[in-house]
Formats: structure tokens, C-alpha cells, sequence
């Protein structure tokens, strides 16, 4: 059994290239928003508008890492390696018909889709040469996904952080030379990172395609295999389509009560998703070493670690907290200022960022025993409480709206989203249902 400095080493090892990762992730959005920004408002308007419909798609498909970093960390901790490679071939082949189906889909529909996320006629043109072109790597990006799951399963989060860098800075750098060395637009962009996620997805390939020789893998596809990452990913989707629609309808919310509201409240809500990057690479360890605990049938160990991993995503949310606070107090109107130059905006985001740095340790505790369950296979019970969540929060939003509450009352109903979402999940960490022992037939 390892000792508590043995455990903590472990969580760091795991958590820190995975909190890398995290980070590498958005710099393909932020360096598309910078690259395209300076092609114009147009061209930028339909990069948002194609980018949050690309973002449907990544969602959708998340369960292609969760899952198979579940399923793989538990089977690695039985011992059964082979196993664990065909798990991944599973993975590959289910990532494929998916991608392949979303950019069916997504060519089909493109118009109709792109206007209900409010393309304009100005700026619909550009949104769909983003899209478009962006679809082509729709298989790429979720072979990323399930390479990633199955590292992640090996407890190696190393590689993926480099593939994360490595292919934000490929990105970056073929983006340059075709919108500012060849002079060309939007599409430009979008066929960067087309090439930077089948540059990604090459990587995976060629590593799980190592340990498929190495245990004398077959390559067909397992039917009963793929369906049972099927079932994890309705249940970790439904999860997703809580929490997400818990948010878009704060922000929905938001905008209705005034203009000032909404643009302090998506500073706040930025301010939250950034300090939860720490938190989540947290969650991404709690995953690996819980499934691999179970499978190897080391209950007791797995819920040990189970309580180390909550102590310290709720320490980094205090820390954070505190540092936000302490700025927030220190400095005044310069941190709101940041992000806004209007005085009422300034003072709202002043507000609301105590509400994101009072938060934050229960975020921490809501992350980490979403870690846990999740690598201990319980993404049912994880869907029921994330759904239950959303239901307490709607009427709580939407009644308050009416009634005239104000935006303080909106983020009390978001209070209240996490407060009952954490409850749950810890009352479910406290009993045994979620410690399954060894490997399903």
C-alpha cells in the first residue's frame, strides 16, 4: 500500500501534465481569434458563431476520453493489458463512424444550424467556410479524444500535453503562413487546424498501434465492445447536457435582465472556467488511478485516494479563491478593468468575482468527485444528480427573473446548482456502490 507522500507524487504526476494539456486546448481557439480578428469583424463574427457550433460536437463526443479512460485504467489495474489495447482499438473505430457522421451531418445541416446559433446574413458566409472546412477534421479530433482516454487509462499524461503544444503551435504557425504569407481568409484558419488535429490524431495512432502489435491485438471491431462505450457515453452526454444547459441558461438569463448584467456575468463565468482548468486536471487524475485501484480490487485504497484527490482540488480552490479575493480587494477596479472600461460593467464583474472565489472550493469538491465516480465507472448515478441539479436550477433562475430578481439572485440559483450537485455526489462517494471490484465479462 502506498504511504500519503507516495499518493501525493502520484496525483501531481498525473494532474500537472494533464492541467498542461487543459491549457494547450484553447490556444487553437485563441489563436484562430487572433490570426482571424485582423481579417475583420465579419470574418471574426463567423468564427464565433462556427466555433460554438463546433463546440456542440466536442461536447457531444467528450465521453470518447471519459469512457475509455475508465474502462482502460481499470483493466490495467487487472493486469490485462491486451485487453486494454483492444479497448482502445474499440475506441478508434467508434471515434471514426462518429466523426465521420457529425461531418455528414454537419455538411447537411450547415445553413439551418448555423442561423439557430444567430448567424446573420453578414456574417453566415464566413461562418460556413469555417465550418465546412473545419468538418474535415471532425474524425481527427475525436481519434484525439479516444487516444487521449486511452493514455490517460495507462496513467500517462504526459503525451498528451505534448501533442496539446505541439499541435497548437503547428497550428499557429500554418495558419500564419496561409492567411498572412498567402494572403488567403477565414478558410485559411479552419484548414490550420484541420491539420493540426489529424497531425494530432497521427500521433495516437502510431502509440496504441504499437501496443496492438505488442500484445498481438486484433484490429476488427468489437460490436459488443462499442456498445457498451456507447451506453457510457448517453450517460456521461446526459451528465454534459445538464451542466452545459445550466450554464447557457444563466447566460440566457443574464442577457434578459440587462446588457451590463450579461457582460459581467460572462467575465465572471470566463474568471470560474479558468480557475476549474486546475481543478479538472484534478478530476483527470482521480479517474486514472480510481479505475485502476478497482480494477486491481484495492477498495480501500481507491477510496483513499479517492479522499486525497478531494483534499487537494478543494485546497487549489481555496488557493484561488484567495488569490482572487485578495486581488479583487487589493486592486481595486484594475482586475474588472481588464476585462471591461465601462464603470457599471467594472463594478458588477467586482461583484460577481467574489461569488466565483467563494465558489470555488466547492467547484473543487464537485470536480474531484466527478473524477472519481467517473473512473469508477458510475456515470449513471453521475447523469441522475447532474440532471436533478439542472432541475432544481431552472425554476430557481427563471422565477427569480420574473419576480425581477436581479443578477445576484441568478448567481444564488448557481449556488444552488452546485451546492445540491456536490451533496449528491459525496453522499454517493460516502457509501460502497461506486467501489465495483475487478473487470465486467
Amino acid at each position: 500500500m502506498a504511504g500519503p507522500a507516495d499518493t501525493n507524487r502520484e496525483i501531481l504526476r498525473l494532474a500537472v501534465p494533464a492541467l498542461g494539456a487543459l491549457m494547450a486546448e484553447p490556444l487553437y481557439v485563441l489563436a484562430d481569434t487572433a490570426v482571424v480578428g485582423h481579417l475583420g469583424t465579419e470574418p471574426l463574427g463567423g468564427l464565433a458563431i462556427a466555433s460554438a457550433a463546433l463546440l456542440v460536437g466536442y461536447n457531444v463526443c467528450i465521453f470518447l476520453a471519459y469512457g475509455s479512460t475508465a474502462a482502460v485504467a481499470r483493466l490495467m489495474g487487472a493486469d490485462q493489458k491486451a485487453a486494454a489495447a483492444h479497448q482502445a482499438i474499440q475506441g478508434l473505430w467508434l471515434a471514426v463512424v462518429l466523426g465521420i457522421g457529425l461531418a455528414a451531418l454537419g455538411m447537411a445541416f450547415t445553413e439551418p444550424f448555423l442561423r439557430l446559433l444567430g448567424a446573420g446574413d453578414n456574417v453566415l458566409r464566413e461562418a460556413t467556410t469555417y465550418f465546412r472546412i473545419s468538418l474535415l477534421g471532425a474524425p481527427g479530433m475525436l481519434l484525439m479524444l479516444a487516444g487521449v482516454g486511452y493514455l490517460r487509462g495507462t496513467k500517462d499524461t504526459l503525451r498528451p500535453l505534448w501533442v496539446g503544444i505541439g499541435t497548437a503551435g503547428v497550428n499557429l504557425a500554418v495558419e500564419l503562413v496561409l492567411i498572412y504569407g498567402l494572403d488567403m481568409g477565414i478558410g485559411a484558419s479552419a484548414a490550420a487546424t484541420v491539420i493540426a488535429q489529424w497531425l494530432g490524431a497521427g500521433f495516437y495512432l502510431f502509440w496504441i498501434g504499437r501496443e496492438v502489435r505488442r500484445h498481438d491485438v486484433g484490429l476488427r471491431p468489437d460490436l459488443a465492445a462499442i456498445q457498451r462505450l456507447l451506453v457510457v457515453g448517453v450517460d456521461l452526454l446526459a451528465r454534459t447536457v445538464s451542466l452545459v444547459g445550466t450554464f447557457t441558461l444563466a447566460t440566457a438569463v443574464a442577457a434578459r435582465i440587462g446588457t451590463v448584467q450579461v457582460a459581467a456575468h460572462q467575465i465572471a463565468f470566463q474568471t470560474w472556467f479558468l480557475l476549474a482548468m486546475a481543478m479538472d486536471a484534478m478530476a483527470i487524475a482521480a479517474q486514472a488511478m480510481v479505475g485502476n485501484l478497482l480494477g486491481a480490487g484495492r477498495a480501500n485504497e481507491a477510496r483513499r485516494v479517492g479522499n486525497r484527490v478531494i483534499a487537494w482540488s478543494i485546497g487549489i480552490g481555496l488557493s484561488l479563491g484567495v488569490v482572487l479575493v485578495a486581488g479583487v480587494t487589493a486592486a481595486g477596479d484594475t482586475v474588472p478593468g481588464i476585462f471591461s472600461a465601462d464603470p457599471a460593467v467594472i463594478a458588477l464583474v467586482g461583484f460577481l468575482l467574489l461569488h466565483v472565489a467563494t465558489m470555488a472550493p466547492l467547484s473543487g469538491l464537485a470536480f474531484a468527485l466527478d473524477g472519481i465516480l467517473i473512473g469508477a465507472g458510475d456515470q449513471r448515478f453521475l447523469a441522475q444528480a447532474m440532471g436533478l441539479s439542472f432541475c432544481l436550477f431552472v425554476p430557481a433562475a427563471v422565477v427569480g427573473h420574473s419576480m425581477g430578481a436581479g443578477i445576484g439572485w441568478l448567481w444564488g440559483a448557481i449556488w444552488l446548482f452546485m451546492v445540491v450537485r456536490s451533496a449528491l455526489l459525496y453522499g454517493r462517494f460516502r457509501g460502497a456502490r461506486w467501489q465495483v471490484l475487478g473487470v465486467a465479462d
